[in-house]
């Protein structure tokens, strides 16, 4: 019988270890909890001093103002060479997929009465309006 009882006792201790470990992460609670951050979209690089816009890029943003209706004509505020870092040109579309690797470009900043246009031009002339 004791024999019996040493096996039962040995099987119970067994059960009571493997649910204490079985518990969870062990946490150091004098150690603040781990905090989630928003890991935000990199940044443009501006890879130089201000650029001229080309004449067929000027072209593609006049074409495409004309196309959404924007009446008046534009004015350059800025132009910018800038390196993306990737294929969004710094200006990602929900449930769109991009290339995954650094493109040469150019952000040009318009107005037309007073309302601001930001365009993203990568390798070709071909604008991509941001934040409409």
């Amino acid at each position: 019988m004791a024999r019996r009882f040493a096996g039962t006792s040995v099987g119970i201790l067994l059960v009571l270890l493997l649910a204490a470990c079985s518990g969870g992460a062990m946490t150091d609670p004098t150690q603040p909890s781990p905090t989630r951050t928003r890991v935000q979209p990199a940044l443009p690089t501006p890879t130089g001093e201000p650029v001229d816009v080309p004449d067929a890029r000027w072209s593609a943003i006049v074409d495409d103002l004309a196309q959404r209706d924007v009446a008046g004509t534009p004015t350059l505020v800025s132009a910018i060479a800038v390196t993306w870092n990737d294929g969004a040109l710094g200006c990602p579309k929900p449930g769109s997929s991009y290339t995954q690797a650094q493109i040469d470009g150019m952000q040009v900043i318009v107005t037309v009465d007073g309302v601001r246009y930001d365009y993203r031009f990568g390798n070709g002339d071909v604008p991509r309006l941001c934040g409409r």
